[in-house]
């Protein structure tokens, strides 16, 4: 049976009270309650915190990157290689020279030696073997690209050497391929002459007036360095002169010949033609 309200005439609200004889709860026990007591997502006085957003690292894209880069490396050098051309543009023949690796200056060391214009007839003794320069003979060993095949008299060659002419001699005992190699840059190229020549302490040695290169082999880059610096640039009788006219000599053998020893010698200028 319900008791009415005098005021809405309504059911009377049960009580909140406890029951007789329950125990009161307790302050912890009641934080462990509302802790365990979910709360609706979003809501006020806890729950679990929204989770923030994660970001996804793309990949970094190496292609443009490297092509980039490229291009920087090829402008460098581009940028690097006109610049040592144009350094190389400026160096004279005898930098050209002085930079082979092992080549010997006798201008540097031996300035009385280099002296040009010393004729002298009949045999001359030399300090090197082969000799680069001093007195020589008024005759000159042809240098027209010739290939001697046996040896020729040094005081003609040193003649041919202060025209401009590199001198390239061998052993003997150097094997025919490398002879032949030897042989292909001489031939077909003026101030240039070979020939066989004992008892080298080296296989090979090339010569020009004042500057001399001993080597071991025929495939030394050093060869063409050696060609390219002081054919013809390294001539001591100026611009005009030859290998190929005048009073020269073609032939082989050790004995200098002395063409025109019995005839007037006139006096001549460095640079003039036949003798000089």
């Amino acid at each position: 049976m319900s008791i009415s309200s005098p005021q809405t005439g309504g059911s009377r609200r049960p009580s909140t009270r406890p029951a007789a004889g329950a125990k009161k709860a307790t302050p912890a026990a009641k934080k462990a309650g509302s802790a365990a007591t979910p709360t609706k997502a979003g809501g006020k006085g806890g729950g679990r915190p929204p989770m923030a957003p994660v970001k996804v690292r793309q990949g970094r894209n190496w292609g443009p990157i490297l092509v980039s880069a490229i291009v920087a490396l090829v402008a460098i050098g581009i940028v690097g290689f006109g610049v040592y051309e144009v350094m190389k543009s400026s160096e004279t023949w005898k930098d050209q020279a002085n930079a082979i690796p092992g080549i010997v200056n006798y201008t540097k060391t031996d300035p009385a030696l280099v002296k040009s214009g010393q004729h002298q007839w009949g045999h001359v003794d030399y300090k090197q073997s082969p000799p680069v320069a001093g007195p020589h003979n008024p005759n000159w060993q042809r240098c027209q690209g010739d290939v001697y095949p046996a040896q020729i008299a040094n005081e003609h060659a040193v003649h041919a050497m202060e025209h401009g002419a590199v001198w390239i001699t061998y052993r003997p005992d150097l094997p025919k391929a490398d002879v032949d190699k030897l042989a292909a840059k001489v031939r077909g190229n003026d101030f240039m002459l070979m020939s066989p020549y004992p008892n080298l302490d080296k296989p090979i040695s090339l010569q020009a007036w004042g500057y001399q290169l001993k080597l071991d082999k025929t495939d030394d880059p050093r060869i063409d360095q050696f060609i390219k610096a002081l054919r013809q640039n390294d001539s001591q009788e100026g611009a005009g002169v030859v290998c190929s006219a005048g009073n020269f000599i073609t032939t082989t053998g050790t004995t200098p010949h002395d063409l025109g020893k019995d005839q007037p010698q006139q006096p001549q200028q460095p640079g003039t033609q036949p003798g000089g």
